[in-house]
């Protein structure tokens, strides 16, 4: 399926979640937060949430520095 993760196209199999995609993107287990359409997906659904053909996903993280 055809996905747009942080303004680029983005391909993945069917099913996946968006647990899946922060494993895929390398963010498994950092902080970030994760929009799907302009709508915040709370963590706590994350291993369940499936992403859909077409969704607009957007991905923050924590930077650190001084």
């Amino acid at each position: 399926m055809n996905l747009v993760v942080n303004g680029d196209p983005f391909s993945a199999d069917d099913g996946l979640t968006v647990a899946g995609l922060l494993r895929d993107l390398g963010l498994e287990g950092r902080p970030c937060a994760v929009e799907i359409n302009r709508e915040l997906a709370p963590k706590a659904e994350h291993a369940e949430r499936s992403l859909s053909e077409g969704d607009t996903i957007e991905v923050v993280t924590l930077v650190g520095g001084g």
